[in-house]
């Protein structure tokens, strides 16, 4: 069952899961910092590794059963390096953490949910069969 494809969506998934469990860390770490003189934010890329797999065709399917999933890597950065929004040298913003950190976790639990649909999907055509 696994050369079948069945799982294609759910291993895009998986790995869009663990950027985003990626990307929870590192801004809990940016949150813990905002006072560490000094300290530069940090983020994480995914999304666009993504889209270089998935995002340039009419057939998700078919990008979807077609991805390099090595290619779905997740990169942390640190992020405007040489800017600084306080004397101290830190540029972290505590409010865009908080807006960031809650849309992760929103999106993170909806990519869970989407990974439960999809094994309720596969459970429901492996009852079929039998």
């Amino acid at each position: 069952m696994t050369g079948s494809g069945a799982f294609n969506y759910i291993n895009v998934l998986e790995k869009a899961c663990d950027a985003s469990w990626t990307r929870n860390s590192v801004l809990s770490n940016n949150i813990a910092n905002v006072d560490t003189p000094g300290y530069k934010r940090k983020d994480v890329q995914f999304e666009e590794y993504l889209r270089n797999e998935v995002g340039y065709t009419n057939s998700l399917d078919d990008e979807v059963a077609n991805a390099d999933l090595d290619a779905l890597m997740t990169t942390t950065y640190t992020e405007y390096e040489g800017m600084d929004y306080r004397i101290d040298g830190n540029n972290v913003d505590i409010d865009t953490e908080s807006a960031e950190l809650a849309k992760n976790q929103i999106k993170y639990y909806t990519m869970l949910d989407s990974v439960s649909q999809e094994f309720n999907r596969l459970k429901m055509v492996t009852k079929g069969n039998s």
